[in-house]
């Protein structure tokens, strides 16, 4: 299969683009970042299956990147601006790169021609505590300033999976929510009520949905635990 990863250079990319070059099931990968995707250690004799392609400006899609796209059987999207970095960055960039970046990647993934059948698979990783459809706001969120982004994040998981069900079959979609993902040797601050889940189980997990298929359209921290255990234990 031909998988596209978006942010394949950040942490969460990285993980992906080392598992799928292991994974003989993916015969293509697509990493699209700001970066140069770099070939992680070890995995030097399988890179004739990466193509990198920086991009600076995910707003729009020039041809010759939609060409670069097409026949992708999946999508696994993992750009977004990281927690630590709200604070900082203009609620109008938090916005662009979040949301705007989100669906113009889903509608485009969704349009570009595939000579297979079937929906082009799509996969958003959004957050634990990100509410959906008027869901409560969780304490936390207003503990660490992050209820305006959640609220915007929970509002983006229904328009990917409104969008989806509206293509006529052209592309399916999974919405990932994740506490804190940790990576070896990390230290992470413990949030009341946030479950952990580690960088290899969250991207063995998303590998294994978009290969054979999404479990449900939504995926808790927990599910994606379970599901992860399962494909490094095989």
């Amino acid at each position: 299969m031909k998988l596209v990863i978006g942010g394949s250079s950040g942490f969460v990319g990285t993980e992906l683009v080392r598992q799928a070059l292991q994974n003989p099931e993916i015969t293509s990968i697509v990493g699209i970042s700001r970066r140069q995707t770099v070939v992680p250690v070890g995995s030097e004799d399988k890179s004739a299956k990466l193509k990198s392609i920086v991009c600076d400006d995910f707003s729009s899609y020039p041809d010759n990147l939609k060409k670069e796209l097409e026949d992708a059987d999946a999508c696994i999207w993992t750009i977004a601006v990281t927690p630590s970095k709200m604070k900082t960055t203009p609620w109008e960039e938090v916005v662009k790169v979040c949301r705007e970046y989100t669906i113009t990647a889903l509608k485009t993934i969704a349009s570009v021609p595939r000579k297979q059948g079937g929906p082009a698979r799509f996969v958003y990783i959004s957050g634990h505590f990100a509410p959906r459809n008027g869901a409560p706001i969780p304490k936390q969120l207003a503990e660490f300033g992050l209820v305006q982004v959640a609220s915007m994040r929970g509002q983006l998981e229904a328009q990917i999976l409104e969008y989806s069900d509206q293509s006529n079959g052209a592309v399916v979609s999974c919405i990932a929510k994740p506490g804190m993902i940790k990576g070896p040797g990390m230290e992470v601050r413990v949030v009341p009520g946030l479950p952990e889940i580690q960088l290899h189980e969250i991207a063995a997990c998303l590998l294994d949905q978009v290969v054979r298929g999404f479990e449900k359209d939504t995926l808790s921290n927990d599910d994606m635990v379970r599901i992860g255990q399962l494909h490094v234990a095989k």
